[in-house]
């Protein structure tokens, strides 16, 4: 064996070392996906563990002052994000990852979904207190949708039964996890709108994982939710856990137990306070017969036998008709010397002579008003005659009768000048009695 190159020989820590500077120096962090498997967790507090998937895996290490910040603790089979630098274990010459922060995928990716939906149907207005319903102080019919045989079903029954045994309940089952839980919650809220027979819905289940919780987080879930009819109480999971149901509806309860306490009245706190109501009635009610019957002591010392009354009533009735046949006769003898007074001032005012005085200067007038118009009418007559002989001195009439002619052209227009005229033209001569049509055979113009 040739020992020729002895200074380039290393031993297996300064090997180990040098591989592990190379890893560190090229690999200083990288985010990798895996399943954990193998966990080990010592008192140390540090956490070591298998990362693979289905072709390769590799070592990891956690150190506590690392995993001391995470906000879940890992399992076996968990699907997980990490982010690591590449190392090497000198002890054993192990490749391994030293995971820095680890973030848990499933309930990671849900997480942001659970976020982008909750600010989506926020800014859309679902959660708005301005949509919230009321609940009614005491329901006739409560509708609880649910598992059918959950713990969260047997708790709201027992507050029930205990608070308000007398309240009428309708159970809506559906499943509250898995893939067809979302399905069946939409499916029983629906038919329990349709059916319209609760006052209020409850709609939840007991406490679990944002897995276990996600059917709650559903849009078509909220959308139906938002627009049901009826108050509805989300009560999913425990105090702490929040789904979007939860802002979507009317009221939100912390748990199942606290939804029925919410929805349900006390029963010991209606009973005492109708046993309060039942003694100030009783009381009421004493007070009042007290009081009638005190009336009716009074009125009966004030009552008399009716036939006292009677004979009191008739004196009485006696009386008034004597007062009255008095009056009476006093205002007839007053109405009657009153009658006979005017009649005397009517005969000393009698209207007979005024009337025939009247009648003479009527007469009298209407002979002079006749006098006046027939001679006014001469006098127009007169007038017109005047007239008419004067327009008849200048009618054209008159002058035509004379011998005179009035010539006219074609368009029956008055010619008074011959320069008006042509040869050929058709002239209409007018007479007092007649018309003659001619023509204009020769145009001569007189020389003065």
């Amino acid at each position: 064996m040739n020992y020729n190159h002895q200074s380039n020989i290393l031993s297996v820590s300064e090997f180990v070392r040098n591989v592990k500077s190379v890893l560190e120096s090229n690999f200083p962090s990288v985010w990798i996906s895996g399943e954990i498997s193998n966990l080990a967790m010592p008192r140390s507090g540090h956490w070591y563990f298998t990362l693979k998937d289905d072709r390769g895996q590799v070592r990891c290490a956690m150190f506590r002052q690392s995993n001391q910040r995470l906000r879940f603790k890992p399992d076996e089979g968990n699907q997980v994000l990490v982010k690591a630098h590449v190392s090497l274990y000198e002890a054993r010459g192990d490749f391994q990852l030293i995971i820095d922060s680890m973030e848990d995928v499933g309930a990671g990716a849900l997480q942001r979904a659970y976020d982008e939906l909750k600010l989506k149907l926020q800014t859309q207005g679902l959660f708005d207190q301005q949509h919230k319903k009321t609940l009614p102080e005491i329901p006739n019919r409560i509708g609880i949708i649910t598992s059918a045989t959950g713990a969260a079903l047997h708790d709201i029954l027992n507050v029930l039964k205990r608070r308000f045994p007398s309240l009428a309940i309708i159970i809506y089952p559906a499943q509250v996890q898995g893939k067809q839980a979302s399905e069946q919650l939409i499916h029983a809220l629906k038919y329990a709108q349709q059916q319209a027979l609760c006052d209020v819905l409850i709609i939840g289940r007991g406490g679990g994982s944002i897995e276990d919780l996600w059917a709650f987080n559903n849009e078509q879930l909220a959308q139906i939710i938002f627009q049901c009819s009826i108050p509805i109480i989300s009560a999913v999971g425990h105090e702490v856990d929040f789904t979007i149901c939860d802002f979507v509806a009317d009221v939100r309860a912390a748990t199942p137990s606290a939804a029925a306490e919410l929805v349900s009245p006390d029963q010991a706190e209606w009973k005492g306070w109708l046993l309060d109501i039942e003694n100030r009635l009783i009381q009421l009610v004493n007070q009042k017969i007290s009081s009638l019957q005190q009336q009716l002591q009074w009125q009966q010392k004030q009552l008399k036998h009716p036939g006292q009354a009677l004979e009191e009533i008739s004196q009485r009735v006696d009386e008034l008709s004597m007062r009255m046949e008095q009056s009476l006769l006093v205002r007839i003898q007053l109405h009657q010397e009153k009658l006979f007074t005017i009649n005397a001032q009517l005969q000393l005012h009698s209207p007979i002579h005024s009337l025939n005085q009247k009648k003479e200067q009527l007469a009298y007038i209407q002979q002079r008003l006749q006098q006046t118009i027939q001679s006014y009418l001469d006098q127009q007559r007169q007038r017109l005659s005047s007239l008419a002989r004067e327009m008849d001195a200048y009618s054209p009439l008159t002058t035509l009768g004379r011998g005179y002619t009035l010539v006219k052209d074609e368009h029956n227009k008055l010619v008074k000048s011959g320069s008006q005229l042509k040869v050929g033209q058709k002239l209409k001569l007018h007479f007092a009695q007649d018309q003659a049509l001619v023509t204009v055979n020769k145009l001569t113009h007189k020389t003065f």
